[in-house]
Formats: C-alpha cells, structure tokens, sequence
C-alpha cells in the first residue's frame, strides 16, 4: 500500500523539478535574447556596443567564463563587464553569466 504511494511521490518530485529546470532555462534564454535585443538597439552617438573593442575583445574570455562556470573570470571580460553596465541600463541588474552569454552571442 505505501510503495505506490511513495512511487507516486517521489514521481511527483522528479516531474517538479524537470519542470523548475525548464522554467529557469526558458527565463535565462528570454533575458539573454532581450539583452541582445538591447545591445543591437542601444547606440552612442558614433558607434554601439556591437562595435566596443572592449567587449568584443571580452569573447574569449566571456566562454572560458561559461564554460567554467564562473571560475574563470579574465581581466578583459571584467573590463567588458564595467563598460556594459555603463553605457546600457538595462545591464546594471543582469547578473553576470547572462551578460558572458550576451557578448558571446554578439
């Protein structure tokens, strides 16, 4: 009588949490589109931050970061990380992973 019970549970559990992980994947890659929507669309007077050589530069050090991540964190990429954070508003509150995707997907 409780082995069902306890099957049903714990089956209960594992659905739960697939469903948590989707929903955290689903809102990560949902900020890092509109972060990249902000990118493409925010420009200064003369040139974007699709043309930074800061951030640009920040590349490979913005995938060591994911790939590790976090444990790695380059001096580029912080210095790409101060220059987001300053010329885009919408990047002040992003953390840090989901800024490392966005120059990775410029």
């Amino acid at each position: 009588m409780r082995t069902p019970l306890i099957a049903v549970t714990l089956g209960l559990l594992l659905l739960a949490g697939v469903a948590q992980a989707q929903t955290v994947k689903a809102t990560s890659n949902i900020v890092v589109r509109a972060f990249g929507r902000t990118i493409d669309f925010t420009s200064d007077t003369t040139t974007s931050i699709r043309d930074s050589k800061i951030v640009l530069e920040a590349k490979d050090d913005a995938a060591s970061y994911v790939a590790s991540n976090g444990e790695i964190r380059g001096a580029q990429l912080e210095a790409a990380f101060d220059t987001l954070r300053t010329r885009v508003p919408e990047a002040r509150n992003v953390n840090d992973e989901t800024l490392a995707e966005a120059i990775l997907a410029l």
